[in-house]
């Protein structure tokens, strides 16, 4: 009989905190104690009150905070601090019933009309423009009226059409989510909409729902206190905060001090149901920031080290030197390591290749030496020296003064480097002013980004100016970005796959234009690319990388001629502009 082994449990994804760092936040986080301070001691009233909230001491009415009576009592002698506990109770019940309205509708409404589309989507768009027009306050009053001021039928009113507003948030939301590739491969495994909206959409939209909730509790806390002070939803003598309120606004001239307690209570709730909602605002830019988008504990950076000590010096005759360099990323199973103490060095003058396949770590280098890593990565170890000058471990505020100026970054895609909504003349002229390289007025500016222009073999330098980005082609708009990148004159342009977006005749034009620019400036260039045609083309020494770690490096004819790893002959063999046409290919 043959045993079955039972296959392996999936391992399920791990769930993201949406609380996650608020702790780091001083502020956001003394708000969310002070919201859950106060909800706990309300919910535990019976136990935490020192009198019953309608016991009346006739003996002693309006006394200040004593023993037996911790914040005083009121005008009838009952105890404001029982008050205030039993009065929290129907005001943050009231609360919580038009957040869970406001949340469920405006979910629901948003991702059916989101992602659905079609004439789903309409007739949702025209409810809620139906609910945003309605006004909602006298409704809320007419209900009260129908259901005998019921504090329950009134938060249920406010709730559903407030909900109007976060259901288009959400739905804006939705669209985009819904063409992610990850949506079209759910689709394509048979999955039906609303095995996807609860499965892969409602999870994405969960943080993002946590911040309008958190905002409009402080509306909903002020639109209930507002019905107490009224004498509605929670009819005397039940307590309330907003019936507090109003019974010590009618002794304010005998005794002031019954209205700043009442009423602190309230502004502090309120107050801190904003701050954590703009806290939980801040970190879920960091979540989308962060790859994945999940918030990760941050990798620790490499410590300051001396510059002068001999083993860390930058070797002589190179502008460019990087030394037992390791990158690592944040994830959720710790920190993972991209590059792994990578050595190199380039001269001026110098066409540099950094090699290898896509996720080598080749991309990654580049953007750390110009301090362009993501939220969640940091170099763990090493060195990187610029003319001389140690740039790994520099604060933003002085990686700010060598970008452009020292080294300079030509993207793989120029749209990513240019803003549709402005002309290019304007963000060369930008670029121009920022680098500081040309002293003067307007007519100078004007005159160095035409020069630029020129220098990157644009005809029309003034036509190409007055253009939008979109008015461009692919070769012209790649010719552009290098010429922002040449605006600061650097001494170390770093090359990110320049030619990979375009046809061949472009390639070999972008090329040509790289190699006279070294010609002419004597700057040196690192051309990041998995292309050994275009290494065996233009470069001068070249490195090869695989999964972080450099397997190679030596003059181009070395590495073509004699490769020695075989990596590096596995990249030759299977590059069909270079291997051999007979047999297969590996």
């Amino acid at each position: 009989m043959t045993t079955v082994e039972a296959p392996p449990k999936a391992r399920s994804r791990p769930r993201t905190n949406p609380f996650a760092g608020i702790w780091r936040r001083p502020v956001p986080a003394a708000a969310f104690v002070v919201v859950v301070g106060i909800s706990v001691a309300v919910i535990l009233a019976p136990l935490l009150a020192p009198h019953p909230p309608l016991a009346q001491d006739l003996l002693h009415t309006l006394s200040g905070p004593s023993a037996n009576h911790p914040l005083g009592t009121d005008v009838l002698g009952r105890d404001v601090l029982s008050r205030l506990l039993y009065g929290g109770r129907p005001t943050l019940i009231g609360v919580g019933l038009a957040v869970l309205v406001y949340a469920f509708f405006g979910m629901s409404l948003g991702i059916l009309a989101g992602y659905l589309r079609g004439w789903t989507d309409r007739v949702i768009v025209a409810v809620l423009d139906v609910m945003l027009s309605v006004p909602a306050v006298i409704i809320t009053l007419a209900v009260l009226a129908i259901f005998h001021q019921s504090n329950a039928a009134a938060m249920l009113t406010i709730g559903f059409f407030a909900s109007a507003g976060l259901a288009r948030i959400i739905r804006s939301s939705c669209i985009a989510l819904r063409e992610e590739l990850f949506v079209d491969a759910a689709r394509v495994s048979g999955l039906g909409p609303a095995r996807i909206m609860a499965r892969h959409i409602l999870p994405r939209l969960t943080g993002q729902l946590l911040v309008p909730v958190f905002l409009f509790s402080g509306n909903a806390l002020a639109i209930q206190t507002g019905l107490g002070f009224l004498g509605l939803a929670t009819p005397a003598p039940a307590p309330s905060w907003g019936g507090m309120v109003g019974e010590a606004a009618q002794i304010m001239q005998q005794d002031p001090y019954l209205l700043f307690v009442s009423g602190g209570v309230i502004g502090l709730m309120s107050l801190s149901f904003g701050l954590v909602g703009d806290g939980l605002r801040d970190l879920e830019q960091d979540r989308r920031q962060a790859t994945g988008g999940r918030l990760r504990r941050p990798v620790p950076a490499t410590a300051p080290q001396d510059a002068n000590k001999p083993s860390d010096a930058p070797p002589d005759g190179a502008v460019l030197a990087v030394r037992d360099y390791s990158i690592a990323f944040a994830t959720a199973q710790g920190p993972r390591t991209v590059v792994d103490s990578i050595s190199f060095s380039v001269r001026s003058g110098e066409i540099f290749g950094l090699v290898g396949e896509s996720g080598s770590g080749k991309t990654v280098t580049g953007l750390s030496l110009l301090g362009l890593l993501p939220p969640n990565g940091a170099v763990t170890s090493g060195s990187a020296w610029l003319a001389g000058t140690r740039i790994s471990g520099l604060p933003e505020r002085e990686l700010q003064g060598i970008r452009g100026s020292e080294i300079a970054l030509v993207s793989q895609e120029p749209m990513v480097a240019l803003d549709p909504y402005f002309t290019i003349g304007s963000q060369l002229s930008e670029v121009v002013r920022r680098t500081g390289a040309v002293p003067g007025g307007k007519e100078a500016v004007r005159q160095r980004v035409r020069d630029l222009l020129t220098s990157v073999h644009l005809r029309d330098p003034d036509g190409v100016a007055r253009r939008h980005p979109h008015e461009l082609s692919g070769g012209m708009l790649q010719r552009v970005v290098i010429a922002m990148a040449l605006a600061g004159s650097p001494k170390v342009l770093i090359a990110d796959e320049p030619t990979t977006a375009l046809d061949v005749t472009v390639q070999a034009g972008i090329l040509d234009l790289l190699r006279s620019l070294r010609d002419e400036h004597g700057m040196a260039i690192i051309l990041i690319t998995h292309d050994l045609g275009v290494v065996a083309d233009s470069c001068d020494r070249a490195l090869v990388m695989e999964q972080g770690r450099i397997v190679e490096e030596g003059p181009v004819e070395d590495i073509f001629y004699r490769p020695r790893h075989p990596y590096t002959r596995q990249l030759i063999a299977s590059t069909p502009s270079i291997a051999p046409t007979e047999g297969r290919i590996a």
